[in-house]
């Protein structure tokens, strides 16, 4: 099927697709974004991935939209542009923009500690590794809702190191999607930080923290208050934090083991409704669905008249908040980039070893989902496969490939 004429059948019937147009009316090259395509499609004949789809847009229109290998490994069904992914840290972007919503409305400022919403964390330490023992310390200064936007918070992941602190995380019950929310939070503060407030970025269970706080504010669940307030309002009707059975033939699925290194693979059951909203990382949705999301960030924050978020509140969540003095760990924020609200922020036109503009912003998920919005060319585009250990070579790929065909 052609990439342009499959638009129209792009999306469930619950969500409406974008507008389309031939890739040329857009400044894009329908010759170079073929190649893209192509690109992906030997990725698959090689076996790197199960399947994907890649959808690039400009000034408002979708100008390519292609889905490409099967859904699932185990079954012979093509992908198909209504596949239903897990999205996982794509959800950080949604529940940022959720929690500065509320900024808008009064309920806090980013600078108020996190245990005047959370009571727990204010007795948290910090533990400092010494001759291979962890010695706890009292912290500097609070933890604000600033630092878990910008994962400045020394908060941190199970899975991104084997710190001590790290242990930790790995001995608890962070990991359960039958925890809630609340106690989810509670555990979190149980455990000593990474580091003092503000001193590193850390990529973290910070949103996830960030999602209970709306509920506390709220008093909704996270579900509830984003449903409500940018899904519905989005028309983004097949993203939640589980899907219907009656979907079970629509969901993407990964390689039984890694084709890379033979580790094996799994990922969370989309059909299975969980105990733990997770706000950093248990989303399940659709291309159109997420492509609606990144058309109002474009947009500066509204899309099809409904005003989500205001323009100069995204032009702060999409600005550096780290500077010079606050050490990146890790390598998610790639040289050349800082870190925003809830984004990836590129800072510099060089250093980077892929394309891109100064002020374009992103995410990803590590299923193998990722997603840029770039300003200065009017451009976001949304790739998404179920590929977990190839996900860092097909964003930098997608990158350079969707740059390639702008005119």
């Amino acid at each position: 099927m052609n990439p342009q004429t499959a638009v129209r059948h792009a999306a469930s019937p619950q969500t409406p697709p974008l507008a389309q147009a031939k890739p040329e009316a857009l400044g894009l090259s329908p010759i170079r974004l073929q190649r893209m395509s192509d690109a992906f499609k030997r990725e698959i004949d090689k076996g790197t991935l199960p399947g994907a789809t890649v959808m690039v847009a400009r000034k408002g229109q979708i100008g390519w939209f292609d889905s490409l290998g099967k859904q699932s490994p185990a079954t012979s069904a093509p992908m198909a542009h209504n596949s239903i992914f897990r999205i996982f840290s794509m959800t950080k972007p949604v529940v940022s923009v959720g929690i500065m919503m509320l900024l808008e409305e009064g309920y806090f400022l980013l600078s108020d500690p996190v245990a005047k919403y959370i009571p727990e964390f204010a007795s948290q330490e910090v533990g400092v590794e010494h001759n291979g023992k962890l010695e706890l310390v009292p912290l500097a200064r609070p933890m604000t809702i600033q630092d878990l936007l910008r994962h400045t918070s020394g908060i941190t992941y199970d899975h991104t190191g084997n710190g001590l602190v790290q242990q930790l995380y790995q001995q608890s019950r962070l990991r359960s999607r039958k925890i809630t929310n609340a106690e989810h939070a509670a555990l979190v503060a149980s455990l000593p930080l990474m580091c003092q407030p503000g001193a590193e970025w850390n990529y973290s269970r910070s949103t996830d923290i960030l999602g209970r706080i709306i509920e506390v504010v709220t008093g909704k669940t996270l579900s509830a208050f984003l449903t409500e307030r940018i899904l519905a309002p989005l028309q983004m009707a097949e993203t939640a934090f589980h899907t219907a059975q009656e979907n079970a033939g629509r969901l993407a699925e990964p390689f039984a083991t890694d084709p890379w290194n033979g580790d094996k693979i799994q990922l969370f059951n989309m059909l299975e409704k969980p105990a733990m909203e997770s706000g950093g990382g248990g989303l399940v949705s659709t291309t159109m669905d997420y492509a609606r999301f990144c058309q109002m960030l474009l947009n500066g924050g509204a899309l099809d008249g409904m005003r989500i978020i205001g323009r100069k509140t995204l032009q702060l969540m999409a600005s550096d908040h780290l500077g010079p003095h606050v050490k990146i760990r890790g390598d998610l924020v790639p040289a050349g980039h800082s870190f925003g609200l809830g984004f990836a922020v590129r800072t510099q036109a060089g250093i980077a070893p892929f394309l891109g503009s100064v002020g374009q912003f992103f995410w990803s998920g590590m299923g193998g989902t990722f997603f840029w919005i770039d300003p200065v060319e009017d451009l976001f585009a949304v790739f998404m496969s179920q590929a977990p250990g190839q996900r860092q070579y097909t964003r930098t790929l997608a990158r350079n490939l969707v740059y390639a065909a702008v005119d």
